[in-house]
């Protein structure tokens, strides 16, 4: 294995890398505090922004592409479920590294942090390394499984064999956001997907219908738009890290190889991914439900789950900032701090995504006259909307809670409890309602909101009781 080392600010010998001495331990508490005593607002717009920005960037990527072919939108499509899917065996790690360091900083333990940004960023690259080859090597046999129609098939194939085997661009990049976040350098992530995003769309411009075009690449084009994105992204956080982080990536620091710092990883990482990977095959499912019910219910699903996705930008925009805050004060060891942080975020939260919600219901005719004209489906989507108010209740206290449980280290009951919910009642219950009882979208969206609801009660009364404190990972 290559030597990967990026050089840092503070030399290797420095108070902060080895030994505490007065200057280190000045510049590692004044860097705590700041993150601990940063406001929400601070550290959550530009994840928010960027949240956004993202969203509306890959709508007009989306609608590029449709312009140009309606198979390669479906082509391009098929395949990211696949990528997406696969990505998640990489999020195992790069999910848990904030947590890690964000205890760390708040623990004021700054002799291993560089041992964990190493083996943080190795170990995903070597995974992601992995999945790359298997995305080369089995694109064909995955693309079947998933019974893509013929009239697709090439340009997924294209679009999987080139995004793909660059897959561990996108790994490298996600760990170095989370480290990122939990120095409190938000605005880093932020700017960084401004311009991977922007690239892209630009590089599909050239590909599709401008310089480029006489090339005739089409979706390989979009492919390779992706894929320079990235490297640029990759390429910016490299020097981001270089210039805002105290600490250093070398291979130096992986021998001999920490498989304490890498447990503590897996520790954290495995029971959040495998819930993501349970919350996905849950809605897959789901859409099973709704595909057996018309093409009304389809599309109306698909525009609903659009225009809610505002409500849940500004709900997981302060959820990831008060976890940021969470890791550093339980890292300090200071409960009393993180617990009343996370009640005062989740009242403010809540006042604003579910008056973002109702807002939604009352303009809803007209924003689902955006998409369609169609008076049944901005009629049911009318209804969808009023369910979405009680829904962003119960997944904002998710979201704010949950995420600050993880930042304590608390990881596995929120995933228990996740598991048992989606499969008990969003799907269950979505089916007998929905399917069984002919409530259709209705039933499998009230099904849903039960779902968080019940799982913002439990999670909220947990952290009211502590069932959380003691769990750091430090």
């Amino acid at each position: 294995m290559r030597t990967f080392k990026i050089k840092s600010k503070t030399p290797t010998d420095s108070p902060m890398a080895i030994n505490h001495s007065d200057t280190g331990a000045v510049n590692q508490n004044r860097t705590d505090s700041d993150v601990i005593h940063t406001s929400l607002f601070k550290l959550g717009w530009p994840i928010f922004i960027q949240a956004l920005l993202s969203m509306c960037l890959g709508y007009i990527d989306t609608l590029m592409i449709s312009h140009y072919s309606d198979t390669a939108v479906g082509g391009i499509g098929n395949a990211s479920q696949i990528t997406g899917f696969l990505t998640l065996a990489f999020s195992i790690i790069s999910s848990a590294t904030g947590v890690v360091v964000a205890q760390y900083l708040g623990a004021k333990i700054s002799d291993k942090i560089n041992e964990i940004y190493s083996v943080s960023i190795a170990f995903n690259l070597v995974i992601s390394v992995i999945i790359s080859a298997i995305i080369l090597l089995l694109n064909r046999p995955l693309l079947k499984l998933l019974k893509v129609q013929p009239s697709m098939f090439s340009d997924a194939g294209t679009y999987m064999r080139i995004v793909g085997g660059f897959i561990f661009l996108e790994a490298v990049f996600d760990t170095f956001s989370q480290i990122f976040r939990s120095n409190g350098r938000t605005k880093i992530g932020m700017i960084t997907s401004i311009i991977m995003n922007l690239v892209n769309i630009a590089g599909n411009y050239m590909f599709l219908y401008g310089p480029l075009k006489f090339l005739e690449m089409g979706v390989a084009g979009v492919a390779i738009s992706t894929t320079v994105s990235r490297v640029i992204a990759v390429i910016i956080a490299i020097l981001y890290f270089n210039k805002k982080i105290d600490g250093k990536i070398s291979i130096s620091y992986l021998i001999p190889f920490h498989f304490d710092i890498l447990g503590k990883l897996l520790k954290i990482g495995i029971p959040t991914a495998g819930e993501n990977i349970s919350y996905n095959i849950a809605q897959l499912m789901i859409m099973m439900f709704v595909n057996s019910l018309s093409a009304v219910a389809v599309n109306t699903k698909i525009y609903a789950g659009i225009l809610s996705n505002f409500a849940y930008l500004f709900s997981i925009s302060a959820a990831m900032a008060a976890s940021i805050v969470v890791g550093h004060s339980v890292g300090a060891s200071d409960y009393d701090y993180a617990y009343h942080k996370v009640l005062s975020t989740l009242k403010k939260s809540m006042v604003v995504s579910v008056s973002i919600a109702l807002a939604g219901y009352y303009i809803s005719p007209i924003t689902f006259g955006i998409f369609t004209d169609n008076k049944d489906i901005i009629t049911l989507g009318h209804k969808i909307m009023l369910i979405c108010i009680f829904l962003e209740i119960g997944r904002t206290a998710n979201l704010v809670i949950i995420n600050s449980m993880r930042a304590a280290g608390d990881v596995r009951f929120p995933t228990f409890l996740g598991m048992a919910s989606m499969w008990g009642v969003s799907v269950l219950l979505g089916y007998i309602l929905g399917i069984v009882m002919g409530y259709g979208l209705t039933g499998i969206w009230i099904a849903m909101a039960m779902d968080e609801l019940l799982r913002g009660v439990v999670v909220f009364v947990r952290w009211c009781r502590g069932g959380w404190r003691g769990k750091r990972i430090v």
